[in-house]
């Protein structure tokens, strides 16, 4: 029998012969064709030949197997075979002969097995690839053209769409006016007013700022008052430097100051500023402040503010002392109704010290003043 290729030795099968009687014993009679013994012999190795050169069956078939026989040939009676000699395994049978042909495969005539399918330095017999492979020399592919889309689209259309992108990503100009403190001041001595704000226009990195501080009594007017005008840009993501001048207004001396400071965010969500000033007349002043915003809910927050203002010497004609001059505390309590209008209430304390506090009581007023205030915050 042909088996894809494989020769099987041919062994006689059996057919019932039909019964002469019910008490006759069946007779067996042979079919299919007489083999010589030589062929009959399982343990005789297959031609080469004509196991390379048989026809696979019809579309590598198998033949059907029907009641324990297969094609005419008992597969009981070859259960008990000795295919051993000369054996190449192949998984659940065993061969005889060199060379063993599958349908469809050709195996090499001095070895049953499949060749290893290897690459250089792979000893597993595994096929390797991608990062699995072997470092190369070859150079490397040529990095994409920037702007690709100008391969395809039109060229002044695409770095018009960039242009936009960019400057919708951070290239845009914007505005921002805030009055951080716009508060009244009740005292027993007069009531009175406060207002510390700023404006600035630009970008991300260079602005344009004003700033503007000062305070009063609502039956004397302004008594002291500040406008600054500066340069604003970024060093880093969380600070700015600061360069301009600086002018007096109220009801002092008018003095004109250049101006150098910074701004920013400090560690912890502090809102940091600090400026030096050189006057026209070569008095140098300093101020650090800042404030935080601690979020009680979304809507209601508590700031707590701190300023310091220093003088290298005093300044008589604005009775100013050298040293520290004076420090302000307060602590105020806003409830948002929108994110750009929120009323506040809170206490401040101001406190004139040294040479400061010994001219404002010769000039009768309080070097310590203390009291509840209520403004409201707005930005736009």
């Amino acid at each position: 029998m042909d088996m894809g290729g494989m020769k099987m030795p041919a062994t006689p099968a059996t057919k019932l012969k039909p019964r002469a009687s019910g008490k006759t014993k069946a007779r067996l009679r042979t079919v299919g064709p007489t083999r010589s013994r030589a062929a009959a012999q399982p343990t005789k190795h297959m031609n080469k030949a004509s196991a390379t050169a048989a026809p696979a069956a019809k579309g590598n078939h198998m033949p059907s197997m029907d009641h324990g026989s297969m094609n005419g040939i008992d597969l009981k009676a070859m259960r008990g075979m000795d295919m051993s000699a000369g054996t190449k395994s192949m998984p659940g049978m065993d061969m005889t002969g060199d060379a063993k042909a599958m349908p469809g495969m050709a195996m090499p005539a001095s070895s049953g097995a499949m060749p290893a399918m290897t690459t250089p330095g792979n000893t597993s017999g595994m096929t390797k690839s991608g990062t699995d492979l072997p470092a190369g020399s070859a150079p490397a592919p040529a990095p994409p053209m920037a702007n690709y889309a100008d391969r395809i689209f039109p060229f002044l259309e695409m770095r018009r769409s960039r242009d936009a992108m960019m400057q919708e990503s951070g290239a845009q100009k914007l505005a921002f006016v805030m009055f951080n403190l716009a508060e009244y001041q009740p005292r027993g001595n007069g009531d009175g007013f406060r207002w510390d704000g700023q404006a600035w226009y630009g970008g991300d990195i260079h602005r344009l700022a004003l700033k503007t501080e000062g305070e009063g009594k609502f039956r004397d007017g302004v008594e002291t008052a500040e406008l600054q005008a500066l340069y604003s840009r970024a060093i880093d993501p969380y600070f700015n430097l600061q360069v301009g001048v600086r002018q007096d207004l109220g009801k002092g001396p008018r003095r004109t100051y250049a101006t150098i400071g910074f701004e920013g965010l400090a560690p912890y969500m502090f809102e940091v500023e600090g400026a030096l000033f050189l006057s026209n007349k070569g008095d140098l002043l300093g101020r650090l402040g800042g404030y935080f915003d601690q979020r009680i809910t979304q809507r209601l927050i508590l700031q707590p503010r701190i300023e310091l203002n220093l003088a290298a010497r005093d300044v008589r004609e604005n009775r100013i002392g050298a040293g520290l001059s004076n420090a302000e505390l307060g602590l105020r309590l806003r409830y948002e109704i929108t994110r750009q209008f929120a009323p506040y209430v809170g206490v401040s304390w101001d406190r004139k010290v040294g040479a400061t506090a010994r001219f404002a009581r010769a000039a009768g007023e309080d070097a310590t003043n203390s009291g509840v205030v209520a403004g409201v915050r707005i930005w736009f």
